[in-house]
């Protein structure tokens, strides 16, 4: 999977290769358990800082989260995932790979997001947006298969943009490639979530699209393995952390 990264636990060292023997032959002081987690690129920030309080170490490989869904449904060695559109937590289910219930864990907003230093928006619609791409694309995740980007196309179809704006489109296989499409000047206009306009400085939000205008967001948790559910329950207890990111805590 693509920009992998890992949160690992350090420790003291032990002086005496004799002395370092024995204590590894001690119940309770053999090394950490690897914890394997695939997590939607959203999450990317607030769930390293997360990890880095769990007791074992713990790996979280990002993606796209219908990249990770089918990854699962492959075999792939993974202790849990959090991915953030029920439809795939529903895929994986009626597959029967999921042992755990899934879990709610908690919401987003989406956004449009320009560069830095645009005034935001009065209003939005196809006439908006095509004003302001000026021919450029507008940057958003693949609308097949990432969740921002079946949202992105639910916003756009609600407000008579999508047949119109289809061929401008820039696709991404996660939401934070799309985010750096428009921090980078590549494309005028992106569609993300606000936590992902938040963690840049190079990007502005110009529009708040409506939470009716779109299917719920919802990030949902699966576990794979007792690791990954005890993973889970130190997720949903730092609900505080995902929040000051930008994220929203569900009721």
């Amino acid at each position: 999977m693509t920009n992998s990264a890992c949160v690992m636990k350090t420790c003291k060292w032990i002086k005496g290769l004799a002395v370092l023997g024995w204590l590894a032959c001690l119940p309770g002081l053999a090394s950490a358990e690897t914890v394997r987690i695939f997590a939607a690129a959203s999450l990317q920030g607030p769930l390293d800082q997360v990890a880095v309080q769990s007791d074992e170490d713990v790996v979280i490989s990002y993606g796209g989260s219908g990249t990770i869904a089918r990854q699962i449904s492959l075999g792939a060695p993974a202790d849990a995932a959090i991915i953030a559109n029920t439809n795939w937590s529903d895929w994986l289910v009626a597959r029967g790979v999921i042992p755990s219930p899934p879990r709610a864990l908690m919401s987003n907003r989406l956004v449009v997001v320009a560069a830095q230093g645009s005034a935001p928006w009065t209003h939005a619609d196809a006439n908006t947006l095509r004003a302001h791409l000026s021919g450029g694309r507008l940057a958003m995740g693949q609308h097949m298969s990432v969740p921002a980007g079946i949202y992105a196309q639910a916003w756009l179809d609600s407000i008579g943009a999508w047949d119109d704006l289809r061929q401008q489109l820039a696709e991404t296989e996660n939401v934070r490639a799309a985010l750096a499409l428009v921090a980078r000047g590549e494309a005028p206009l992106g569609i993300v979530y606000a936590s992902d306009a938040q963690a840049s400085t190079d990007v502005d939000v110009v529009w708040q699209v409506p939470a009716d205008a779109h299917p719920p967001i919802r990030y949902i948790g699966l576990a794979l393995t007792p690791a990954g559910e005890t993973f889970l329950d130190l997720v949903a207890a730092q609900t505080d952390a995902f929040v000051a990111a930008g994220f929203v805590a569900l009721p």
